[in-house]
């Protein structure tokens, strides 16, 4: 790990395989169905499928954040044995995890006068935040150091575009995104509203689609628009996905075909329990590095 340690949260919804051989230490969120309480895992405690279908037959949900003692308590292993942290937390637009972060920072930095900490906001989300950490942990791997690392992360977070589509708006409506009204019209009218991340790192509404193949048309133009390089974009794309797959595999071979200089096939993940809990099953979201998000 060098002289620091890179780390993050479990909602950047990326595999415990991945988090392990890229050596980046996670903490977990916290997780509620129909009573009972789990550690957002990585699909340890509750695989990704069980706990759609559950949602899916009417299971309640209820998600809780990092509190500033397990930031205390994760990080001080680290601390003790003279590492520095870099630390990047979910988007401060959707949690106030980031908060509790900075709150567990300035203690820490009290008891550990020689050691850096950093915190990052990545002002991301799911496997979207899960490919800013990719990224810089290429660039820890590379030998990049501490200050550098921390100074190019906070310059370029909004290059990480977000874009994704549901089939079911069912827990958008539940959870405020889309108003009672305009979403039972539009499960009527089978529309599949496509939204991205906002430069505050908001979930944000975009346009109105009717029908599954016409979003996922969408959705690839949308990176042609914004990607690096147009379609010669030679980055990574992940994607993640709720109790989808056939349709992410056949978006996935949409994107690969308009994209030929990929690095590496489309990498698709299962979108993690926080962040699940809030979208339900049918969701697709797709990530990249593209031009600087404004609005």
């Amino acid at each position: 790990m060098g002289e620091y340690v890179l780390c993050c949260c479990s909602t950047a919804d990326l595999s415990k395989e991945y988090f392990e051989k890229r050596q980046i230490p996670v903490v977990f969120y916290h997780f509620e169905l129909d009573g009972v309480n789990y550690l957002d895992d990585c699909g340890v405690s509750i695989s990704s499928e069980e706990l759609f279908r559950r949602m899916d037959a009417g299971a309640s949900t209820h998600t809780s954040q990092v509190s500033v003692g397990e930031y205390l308590e994760f990080w001080r292993k680290y601390l003790v044995k003279g590492l520095s942290i870099i630390h990047v937390t979910l988007s401060s637009g959707l949690s106030g995890s980031y908060q509790s972060a900075m709150i567990a920072k300035a203690d820490l930095e009290r008891e550990f006068p020689d050691q850096k900490i950093c915190v990052i906001d990545s002002l991301g989300a799911s496997s979207g935040y899960g490919l800013f950490v990719d990224t810089l942990a290429d660039m820890r791997d590379a030998g990049t150091p501490f200050d550098e690392l921390c100074d190019w992360a906070e310059k370029n977070r909004l290059k990480v575009h977000h874009w994704f589509f549901s089939t079911d708006l069912t827990y958008y409506i539940r959870g405020g995104r889309v108003s009672k009204g305009a979403g039972l019209v539009g499960q009527m009218l089978n529309i599949c509203p496509l939204l991205n991340m906002d430069q505050l790192g908001h979930l944000t509404p975009r346009e109105k689609i009717r029908g599954k193949k016409k979003v996922m048309i969408r959705t690839v133009e949308k990176m042609k628009e914004h990607a690096q390089g147009g379609t010669d974009y030679s980055g990574k794309c992940f994607m993640c996905e709720s109790l989808c797959m056939d349709d992410a595999k056949q978006l996935a071979e949409m994107i690969e075909k308009e994209f030929p200089h990929l690095n590496g096939k489309v990498q698709i993940y299962p979108i993690g329990a926080t962040i699940g809990s809030h979208t339900g099953p049918g969701t697709i979201s797709i990530f990249f590095w593209g031009d600087e998000r404004v609005d």
